[in-house]
């Protein structure tokens, strides 16, 4: 069987069209990149982060450093996280004592009602003098 030999001028117009797609869906790319990239950010979007981020820590810091009243009704303290490890290592160094005290505790937790559980969100609280005493 013998190939068929195509005219230069059919080639030609091979080459141009694939060059006219390439083209054509190069400047469909670059348009759509132009339109859909948003715009750079500036810096009031950067201070405000800041600010937010810095308020963030500011809160973080009194969570963990201070006293406060979570439920005064049932009598749940903030502690700082200082003086909760000075606890926790206090308690635990008789350790029958420290796990008879968690299993009540976690069986009395067990039978209170789950409306009355604490959530994960901080309630407000009060950062008077009185409320920083347990």
């Amino acid at each position: 069987m013998k190939d068929k030999e195509h005219p230069a001028w059919s080639v030609a117009i091979y080459g141009v069209a694939f060059a006219g797609v390439f083209l054509t869906l190069a400047g469909l790319g670059w348009i759509m990149r132009h339109y859909t990239q948003p715009p750079p950010p500036d810096t009031e979007y950067w201070e405000q982060r800041s600010r937010n981020l810095s308020e963030l820590n500011a809160q973080n810091q009194d969570w963990l450093q201070n006293y406060a009243w979570i439920d005064a009704n049932r009598g749940i303290v903030r502690l700082p996280i200082a003086r909760a490890m000075e606890l926790t290592v206090q308690e635990w160094q008789h350790p029958e004592l420290a796990r008879s005290n968690l299993l009540f505790r976690v069986e009395q937790m067990a039978a209170t009602p789950a409306a009355s559980l604490p959530t994960n969100v901080p309630p407000q609280t009060n950062t008077s003098a009185a409320a920083k005493k347990p």
